[in-house]
């Protein structure tokens, strides 16, 4: 039963200040929260990347964005505390009754619950290791084991009496970028059956980067062993990585492989990786894209952090790594040459997509022959 200080709320503001993957891992328990306090107004306080999952759930009514300097992993954030001044008299002027902190395993909620105590803001909960002072109303502890990033979001939750009954990640992907993407695939003539797949080759970490010259050779294999259309996908800022996986194609896989680097809103990539059969990526927002539409996923898993606690969430997956000695380093930019990924072959990521994508169909009861066996020299 819900704690009877929070049975009350009627305005909830949830906190996650960092990115887009973290939002969506955490929607489980907004969901948990949504259906605990039906009349409540729910508010997420998140970052702009963040804030393209935020506007995708239904659970929430409003969005606010915020850029912390202690959510800035490359320090390139101006110093300027008119800006955190700005945020505190934007909370204090919504008068939320209770501040819900959520962070991950390597990050401290006591700054956001000290921006929440000057907003005025009277209940505040968090998990801390730290001693908060009374900076938080509640301060939970997690059990001492390793939690998946839903866990320590539904647990944290669960200390103020809330209780999930869907665990699934939330993301609501609009018609219309369903139907922009629809008209996309036709008119590409992609929509007649040939098996799709997406490839996101990005990443906002390069230590977690499957590099780019192996990427192309997943491609390769791809339009060649398993004669699929290749969908690539990226941000604005992608679009040269793209292209340069692109220049390093044949002629016949270049012909099967479509390049959407730029060109498509949050809710068309969401769209797209929603009308994918499989998505090839690396540890990074789209994998938890594909994860809430359910859309098989190979990720390209870097062994920065751990895979039981950042890996896709319910749903048929691969993760491919190759074990090293400096594996959860939490670097962001690896000084030992990829090692942990560049060892996974282009080849064993291919077989692993066949693999998943037959047991995918088994299933779903669509009898068809083993993939590697569907075009000639498939094994070769």
């Amino acid at each position: 039963m819900i704690d009877a200080r929070w049975r009350e709320a009627r305005r909830v503001l949830l906190v996650r200040l960092d990115n887009l993957g973290d939002v969506l891992l955490m929607t489980p328990a907004i969901r948990a929260v949504r259906r605990s306090l039906p009349t409540a107004t729910l508010t997420l306080l998140t970052s702009p990347v963040g804030a393209q999952v935020g506007h995708l759930n239904p659970d929430l009514d409003q969005v606010l964005i915020y850029e912390a300097p202690w959510a800035d992993p490359w320090c390139r954030l101006p110093h300027d505390s008119e800006r955190e001044l700005r945020i505190i008299a934007t909370l204090r002027q919504s008068r939320f009754d209770g501040a819900i902190i959520f962070s991950s395993f390597r990050q401290s909620p006591l700054p956001a619950a000290y921006l929440c105590y000057l907003a005025d803001i009277p209940l505040r909960v968090a998990a801390s290791i730290d001693g908060p002072g009374s900076l938080l109303t509640t301060r939970h502890r997690h059990p001492d084991r390793l939690l998946h990033e839903v866990e320590r979001a539904l647990d944290l939750v669960g200390s103020i009496g809330v209780q999930a009954s869907d665990l699934d990640l939330v993301l609501q992907v609009p018609d219309e970028a369903r139907s922009t993407i629809s008209a996309l695939l036709a008119e590409r003539g992609l929509n007649g059956g040939r098996l799709l797949i997406a490839v996101h080759p990005g990443c906002s970490m390069p230590a977690r980067t499957y590099p780019w010259e192996l990427y192309a050779e997943v491609v390769e294999l791809l339009t060649a062993q398993l004669g699929a259309s290749v969908m690539l996908t990226g941000s604005i800022e992608e679009r040269r990585l793209v292209s340069r996986i692109v220049d390093r194609l044949s002629p016949s896989a270049r012909a099967a492989t479509l390049s959407l680097a730029g060109e498509l809103a949050f809710p068309e990539l969401c769209a797209l990786v929603e009308a994918a059969d499989l998505l090839i990526t690396n540890n990074t927002g789209p994998m938890h894209v594909a994860a809430a539409v359910k859309t098989p996923v190979v990720a390209l898993f870097a062994l920065t952090n751990p895979p039981e606690q950042w890996g896709p969430w319910r749903v048929p997956h691969r993760l491919l790594y190759h074990d090293v000695p400096c594996r959860i380093c939490y670097s962001r930019v690896c000084p030992y040459g990829h090692e942990c990924l560049r060892l996974v072959s282009p080849a064993r990521v291919v077989e692993e997509a066949s693999t998943l994508l037959d047991e995918v169909a088994a299933s779903r009861g669509q009898h068809q022959p083993p993939l590697l066996t569907r075009t000639e020299g498939s094994r070769g």
